[in-house]
């Protein structure tokens, strides 16, 4: 239940990682820990992107890795671009840095679902992210131009 105690090993450390559910504790071995999938939420996408550490840069790799996660880091990102644009100081450089990122980190199949979600508004705020997005050129090496 929750608040009960966790199985420590005998030097006193936690085994494994800690996982909340509902009102149960449960532990996972460390050698699982590589099978959980990357759940989140829009809200925990959005705070990724605003913050973007090391780590979460890698949690939104995973989360772009699989398909079905997708609408998700979308969702996520049109949050995060909401509130960008609803801020009261307009961070324009950190925002053309995340999709810059983003565009050099995306695979080819959601180049275009972000392209559309960078020009859904006439914002400053979407425009900036729009700049870092087009200058990574990850649209142009997802879908180079034909040859005429």
């Amino acid at each position: 239940m929750l608040g009960d105690k966790i199985d420590k090993g005998q030097d006193g450390a936690p085994h494994g990682v800690e996982a909340w559910i509902w009102r149960e504790t449960i532990t996972v071995k460390d050698e699982d820990v590589s099978n959980i999938s990357p759940i989140g939420s829009r809200e925990t996408v959005a705070e990724s992107f605003e913050n973007r550490s090391a780590e979460q840069q890698s949690w939104l790799v995973l989360l772009m890795e699989n398909p079905s996660s997708d609408d998700l880091l979308l969702s996520g990102l049109h949050l995060y671009l909401d509130q960008a644009s609803e801020g009261r100081f307009l961070n324009s450089l950190k925002l053309e840095k995340s999709g810059g990122w983003l565009g050099n980190a995306a695979p080819a199949r959601l180049q275009i679902r972000i392209a559309e979600a960078a020009k859904s508004s006439q914002h400053p705020a979407y425009q900036a992210f729009k700049k870092g997005l087009d200058q990574s050129g990850g649209f142009e090496r997802a879908y180079p131009k034909a040859r005429v």
